[in-house]
């Protein structure tokens, strides 16, 4: 939460949001599947970016993702599972071995350590891009 500084003492911006710690943790980890879906975003890149004027969009499925963070980072794929009760994608070439040596596992990703390179163009999906394409131009016009 955004705060201003009343004498020696910070105060909250917005007395409707609480800045508990262990409050933020349930809400997120108890969020409905909606609400999972718009925290399991990832920013666009940059060619992407200009061409819906858009920053970031929730992963689906067949997406073409490039991971940014971690042991895994530079490495690309196609996202091929949307696990929303644990937070995690699954992308197809991005595995580790066992240590038993022979098998091969997926490793799970956080949406937030990729960025998405291609779309999987859906009507629903570019009608929200659109839309929110839209908003981003009245915006720069606001300005």
């Amino acid at each position: 939460p955004r705060y201003k500084l009343v004498g020696s003492e910070a105060m909250k911006f917005s007395t409707n949001v609480t800045s508990s710690r262990r409050k933020q943790r349930c809400k997120h980890f108890s969020s409905s599947s909606s609400a999972r879906r718009r925290l399991m975003s990832a920013t666009l890149s940059k060619d992407l970016r200009e061409k819906y004027n858009c920053r970031a969009i929730p992963v689906c499925k067949e997406d073409e993702v490039k991971i940014m963070t971690g042991k895994l980072k530079g490495r690309e794929g196609r996202v091929t599972q949307v696990y929303r009760k644990r937070f995690y994608i699954i992308v197809d070439r991005v595995n580790r071995t066992k240590s038993d040596g022979q098998t091969e596992v997926s490793v799970p990703i956080h949406p937030s350590n990729v960025m998405i390179t291609n779309i999987k163009e859906t009507p629903s999906r570019l009608k929200i891009l659109e839309r929110r394409g839209a908003g981003a131009k009245h915006m720069d016009v606001v300005d």
